[in-house]
């Protein structure tokens, strides 16, 4: 697995040997980053990587013109698979990692801004998506002008009056939907 664009481009990520992480292929997330720059969301962009795995989401969107990155997950082997690819990209100064779980995220530190940009590759069919964006928003990681990238099974179907999804896409088993808060239901 390689980073697909930027300053770090065919850069290598390091990954598990196991099952126990699902990392995006390069394939799909080179096809959300398309999505992305053709949108003009990537340039300065605060991120937020929830249920990262190795990393491989937030690292891509700081190789292409992100300003910085807050890593989640609530598994100490993905937490230190993507320290070390934070390490071996030199992208220390530009990121936060926590060992949290999204669904029950503590309120955000003073020191970190709200994301604009968010990625929610949660494990298929545990029905996390709902949880993690409202425990996101309650605890102030939510900029109101946020973008969310949500990664699902195909079959997965979302139901949450907190977002609008603007586009959705299909990569064989895998459904790609980009959305943003619903501010009617503010």
């Amino acid at each position: 697995m390689r980073i697909c664009g930027g300053k770090n481009r065919n850069r290598k990520l390091i990954t598990p040997n196991d099952n126990a992480v699902r990392p995006t292929s390069d394939k799909i997330r080179q096809a959300v980053f398309n999505m992305l720059n053709s949108r003009a969301l990537l340039e300065d962009a605060v991120v937020l990587d929830a249920f990262c795995g190795t990393g491989a989401l937030g690292l891509e969107a700081l190789s292409q013109g992100a300003q910085s990155c807050t890593f989640f997950d609530v598994s100490k082997k993905s937490y230190a698979l993507c320290k070390q690819n934070i390490e071996n990209l030199a992208e220390i100064d530009n990121t936060n990692l926590f060992i949290q779980d999204a669904t029950k995220i503590k309120s955000k530190p003073d020191n970190i801004e709200p994301a604009n940009l968010i990625f929610l590759d949660p494990p298929y069919d545990k029905n996390l998506i709902n949880k993690s964006l409202e425990a996101l928003l309650d605890g102030g990681w939510v900029n109101q002008d946020c973008v969310f990238v949500i990664e699902t099974a195909g079959h997965e179907i979302i139901n949450c009056p907190l977002i609008s999804v603007i586009h959705e896409k299909s990569y064989g088993d895998t459904k790609i939907r980009l959305a943003e808060l619903n501010l009617q239901n503010e």
